[in-house]
């Protein structure tokens, strides 16, 4: 992190929330005011997290590099959208990773030539109730997650939007493997109340 954001240490907060709370503050400069300066350190920061998640998803190097920038062109041009109360900034901008590389494989895929109008498909779009659904399930969701502690719901965040494995998320963290098994079962303990309306 470059030696202006060095300082920036808010009381009684971790490094992990620190850092959730330097990416919030770079994220809400680039949209208010397409502050570059900013974007770079969030460049800087996320771009080689996203190649290295993408290479260990399967995509070799030139396409990891590829959807590494279509990933940060998308967080410039969609950083509107970004809601701190849904999640942190490592959690929107790996689900917009997650999502292009989703794109790219499905675009990829080999399927055999079917004349389209031999076709009876349903229709694509969601009706009124499905997406009202959709839309409850989603509100429930993200505040169930902003209700755990912020500890707990970062290793929910790395195992579920990163696809990183416990031992890699302790890695990460720079905390015993025991530590996060400790923080994943108590997370799942307050998600399953707070979700029953779910199931």
């Amino acid at each position: 992190m470059l030696a202006a954001l060095s300082s920036f240490r808010p009381a009684g907060q971790d490094g992990t929330e620190r850092m959730a709370d330097i990416h919030k503050d770079l994220m809400a400069r680039v949209a208010a005011d397409r502050d570059r300066e900013a974007f770079r350190e969030l460049f800087e920061h996320f771009a080689p997290r996203i190649k290295a998640w993408l290479m260990k998803s399967g995509a070799d190097h030139a396409l990891a590099e590829d959807l590494m920038q279509d990933v940060m062109t998308s967080v410039w041009r969609k950083i509107d959208l970004y809601k701190p109360e849904n999640g942190s900034a490592s959690t929107w901008i790996f689900t917009i990773a997650r999502n292009i590389r989703i794109d790219r494989l499905r675009r990829a895929s080999s399927r055999p030539y079917t004349d389209i109008e031999t076709l009876d498909m349903p229709s694509d779009e969601a009706d009124g109730e499905e997406t009202t659904f959709a839309t409850q399930r989603a509100t429930i969701v993200a505040a169930a997650l902003s209700e755990l502690p912020v500890e707990q719901r970062e290793v929910i965040e790395l195992s579920f939007n990163q696809d990183l494995a416990q031992s890699e998320i302790a890695q990460r963290l720079d905390v015993p493997l025991g530590t996060v098994k400790s923080r994943m079962r108590l997370a799942y303990s307050k998600l399953k109340s707070s979700l029953e309306a779910l199931q």
